[in-house]
């Protein structure tokens, strides 16, 4: 390493390092594809000074998660980000793996009004996936990406404080759901605190309430709690399939933008339902706590972060207030 680049900061010399691509074309189609990546990164340099210095909230799951490969580039993304001065905040559940562990207990999950209800046993497990294993393992990867990140993981931070979530039942009194929880409150100056100096918040889905003992709490709500209270430039929600589609058998079939009247008219007919409902509403609440864009996208494909909101054409589903 020469002394010039030993002076460079670790996202300089990776800038540096991906630039040094064009320096080593030797055939027309090796100088085709670095004139592509010119063209990309040039398509992205307007957005990248459009969203400097501010936060977007990412809600990581589903089989973005389950995936190394689309996790890794996902991670990618997110290190792209803070390195290049945007700021990231990443929020993540772990339904999938918190259910093979309470398979593994021999405890059968129970869901209550779509809510997987919390007792004791349960939370327990679920404290233990969302901080032990998964926060701890996605701070690992962005810190081998070359990035900085931080999580709860070690019992020292506390970003979310929430209190118990009452629902309705049919006959309109609350039904109760164990320790699930809503997000009340966060430590919105410590986040910022981190995202300026460069740091990856990284926040399991689960709140400290006024007892000090652990909440649940839905990760899409949670994220959209965060970008709520952070008022966040942008909420961007990774999911299992290329957006909201018109016709769910038809990948072709994606709306790639919506305003929130759009996206009501689309649960009245049914074209959004089931798992796609909490998903938008998580979207339009944020949207109405003052967030100017939300995203849905696929958490499958490599790089969707960076394809959807440094491109043109975008690849999943852009949901706003207003026309």
């Amino acid at each position: 390493m020469t002394q010039f680049q030993r002076g460079l900061t670790g996202g300089q010399r990776r800038l540096q390092s991906f630039f040094c691509l064009f320096a080593t074309v030797s055939t027309a189609s090796d100088m085709d594809d670095a004139i592509r990546k010119a063209a990309t990164l040039i398509e992205a340099l307007s957005y990248i000074r459009q969203f400097q210095g501010k936060l977007t909230v990412i809600k990581l799951g589903g089989s973005a998660m389950e995936d190394p490969d689309a996790l890794r580039a996902m991670l990618q993304d997110v290190v792209f980000m803070a390195t290049v001065g945007l700021r990231p905040v990443l929020v993540h559940g772990g339904g999938k793996p918190i259910d093979r562990a309470m398979a593994a207990a021999g405890l059968q999950p129970r869901k209550v009004l779509g809510r997987r209800y919390t007792d004791d046993e349960t939370l327990a497990i679920v404290v233990r996936v969302l901080l032990q294993e998964i926060n701890l393992d996605i701070e690992r990867q962005i810190r081998a990406l070359g990035g900085r990140a931080v999580g709860p993981h070690m019992g020292t931070i506390q970003f979310l404080f929430g209190e118990r979530l009452e629902l309705p039942g049919p006959d309109g009194c609350p039904v109760d759901l164990g320790r699930v929880g809503r997000v009340t409150r966060i430590d919105a100056d410590l986040i910022r605190d981190f995202c300026a100096a460069g740091v990856v918040p990284v926040i399991p889905s689960v709140a400290v309430a006024a007892d000090g003992g652990w909440l649940n709490v839905n990760a899409d709500t949670a994220a959209a709690a965060v970008a709520s209270l952070l008022r966040a430039e942008k909420l961007v929600l990774l999911t299992d399939t290329p957006g909201i589609l018109r016709d769910r058998r038809d990948p072709q079939s994606l709306l790639p933008s919506l305003n929130a009247a759009q996206v009501q008219q689309l649960i009245a007919d049914k074209v959004i339902d089931e798992g796609m409902i909490p998903k938008v509403e998580a979207c339009l609440d944020s949207l109405r706590a003052g967030v100017r864009k939300t995203h849905i996208i696929d958490g499958r494909l490599k790089h969707s972060l960076l394809l959807e909101i440094y491109t043109d054409e975008g690849v999943g589903t852009e949901i706003v207030l207003g026309s």
